[in-house]
């Protein structure tokens, strides 16, 4: 089966396609044909697509909007242009699997997508203003251009962290309130922890009830889970992806109070304070540079910029202090998985999170960390209590299996 993976964001798509079925799932032999990414929807986009594993090629495209963008997709990745010899036309795309950011308290699992799920789709916007919507447009958009009979499938963001215990996920607010609008800690980065919980069960050995670990998703947004015999118990991001670690342009966890101290100051509203929060803070904030940590290295090793170095110490410490508050709430785990742009690839920023929990009885490897980018590899030594991993994630390969899944009517082990 031919899935296309859309990813919408409110600017870009990404997309893939992946062939894959049950048996290929099973053998771990699934087949990306190719992927890509329109950028700057609304003008004059820049296209850059890649057909398995050949260069990338980038090209200017006007593209006036969303439903353009899936229209250009689907007619690149059908075309003789492409050379994909399992595409030879728009009949060879089996199935659409879409990336929803949020399920609210619906969904708990992935689900073909019919009329009554998209209205819960929509009923999920108040909840994700800034996503849900072009998710939506998304899937009215490969409605219009393959129409109505493809089958389509939503995985969403969320729906991972639904198991976790009502302690973990209620804020200390009146209780009306949640019932009333449903303000609680939901979670985010669903498929990626997934995922990587998936893959070190499969490189440790382990059976999902043997999997205790602790899973740091870090690039430009950020979040920790603990996961316990194979589900998560917490996660660090909360009613939206604001709350938790530092991140690139989200300053995660702070004081509620700040909000309306800064409106006050600055003479903002509380909206203008949320999107300051959002983007203009992190590691950006701090620095006053940049939000690509690959930046902000290379600037600490050229000139030690003592911004730039507050800025990478905050963002570790952070994310150490998750980790032990998680071993804490679990009462044990047996490793540590980064994944995500800078957890897999920086040897660095794993070294500085990694520092100090020896006392748990994690023994970073330095040769095993230095070589691990971009790669799985566990990074600690033979005799650790406490492993750490490295685990590059695959949230659009998991997306197309379990659009695979749910056509077919199968559970979803992953």
């Amino acid at each position: 089966m031919n899935v296309l993976v859309l990813n919408s964001g409110s600017s870009s798509l990404k997309f893939q396609v992946i062939a894959t079925d049950l048996e290929h799932i099973q053998k771990n032999e699934d087949q990306r044909l190719c992927r890509g990414v329109v950028e700057r929807i609304g003008g004059e986009a820049i296209v850059t697509v890649s057909v398995g594993d050949q260069p990338k090629h980038v090209f200017a495209e006007p593209i006036a909007n969303l439903q353009a963008a899936v229209d250009f997709i689907v007619k690149w990745v059908a075309s003789e242009e492409s050379k994909i010899s399992q595409v030879r036309n728009i009949a060879d795309i089996h199935a659409v699997g879409h990336r929803v950011v949020h399920g609210g308290e619906k969904f708990s699992e992935s689900v073909v997508i019919n009329e009554e799920v998209l209205r819960d789709i929509e009923a999920c916007i108040d909840l994700a203003p800034l996503h849900n919507p072009n998710n939506v447009k998304c899937i009215y958009a490969v409605q219009k251009t393959l129409g109505s009979t493809l089958p389509q499938v939503a995985v969403f963001d969320t729906a991972f962290h639904h198991r976790i215990p009502e302690q973990a996920y209620l804020y200390a607010v009146p209780y009306h309130l949640y019932r009333r609008h449903h303000i609680r800690r939901y979670g985010f980065h669903g498929t990626s922890h997934r995922f990587v919980a998936y893959r070190y069960r499969v490189l440790a050995g382990k059976t999902r009830e043997q999997t205790n670990i602790i899973t740091m998703h870090l690039g430009n947004g950020c979040s920790a889970a603990a996961i316990q015999q194979g589900y998560p118990v917490d996660t660090s991001m909360g009613m939206t992806p604001l709350e938790g670690l530092v991140m690139g342009t989200r300053s995660g966890d702070v004081d509620a109070a700040v909000v309306n101290l800064i409106a006050t100051k600055e003479g903002l509203s509380t909206a203008e304070v949320e999107s300051l929060l959002n983007t203009q803070s992190g590691l950006l904030g701090i620095s006053g540079l940049t939000n690509d940590m690959r930046v902000l290295q290379q600037e600490l090793k050229e000139h030690e910029d003592r911004r730039v170095r507050l800025a990478i110490e905050v963002f570790a410490y952070r994310a150490k202090k998750y980790i032990g508050a998680y071993i804490a709430a679990m009462g044990a785990a047996d490793a540590v998985v980064f994944t995500g742009g800078i957890g897999e690839n920086s040897p660095d920023i794993r070294s500085r999170i990694c520092q100090g929990l020896e006392w748990f009885g994690l023994k970073l490897d330095p040769a095993k960390n230095e070589k691990a980018i971009g790669h799985e590899e566990r990074i600690t030594t033979d005799d650790s209590k406490l492993h750490a991993f490295a685990i590059p994630t695959d949230e659009e390969l998991l997306i197309a299996r379990d659009t695979v899944r749910c056509i077919l009517g199968e559970p979803h082990p992953s």
